[in-house]
């Protein structure tokens, strides 16, 4: 890949759009949800809304902190506590960590550059290109933005405010 790339630039723009979509998903489908379906388990094997907003929050800071300069697995990085809310954890906190979540990504993506692109970066050890990185933790916060899409749905039932077409108005006529 060169600096001059062809649609590099485009591509950053491309992945930074979807990415505020995805979040805006999320908080479109968070705000539908009261204080006790945002920490609700459908069972003991199942994450809460709450848990997955910690998740990538603290995936988030780890994979973006100082993106272009360290591994993105950093080593203060808890993953294990991600996955357990404690009782005195409000609803006002966990905004708080989702939104420096959501800052970190912004921060370390919105000044890409396309020679930025050329570079290597780790994740675990593991090398990966910018584009590859940035691929794989959309696809990771897709993956998870479903389940809290999923979740809020589930837990809002008959009063939901769909965030996408609504059911049985696709067809133009």
């Amino acid at each position: 890949m060169s600096a001059n790339c062809d649609g590099c630039d485009a591509t950053i723009k491309a992945c930074l759009l979807e990415l505020r979509k995805h979040k805006a998903l999320a908080d479109k489908a968070l705000v539908q949800i009261d204080d006790a379906a945002l920490f609700h388990r459908l069972n003991d094997q199942q994450n809460s809304i709450a848990v997955i907003m910690r998740h990538m929050a603290g995936n988030m800071i780890s994979r973006w902190t100082d993106f272009l300069t360290s591994d993105g697995e950093k080593p203060d990085r808890n993953r294990d506590y991600e996955f357990v809310i404690l009782p005195e954890t409000t609803k006002d906190d966990l905004r708080a960590f989702w939104e420096r979540g959501w800052q970190c990504v912004f921060a370390a993506l919105d000044p890409l550059q396309i020679e930025d692109l050329e570079k290597t970066v780790y994740i675990r050890g593991e090398e990966h290109t910018v584009v590859q990185t940035i691929n794989r933790q959309l696809m990771h916060y897709a993956y998870h933005i479903g389940q809290i899409v999923f979740l809020a749905k589930h837990f809002r039932a008959t009063g939901w405010q769909t965030l996408s077409m609504p059911r049985n108005r696709s067809i133009k006529v």
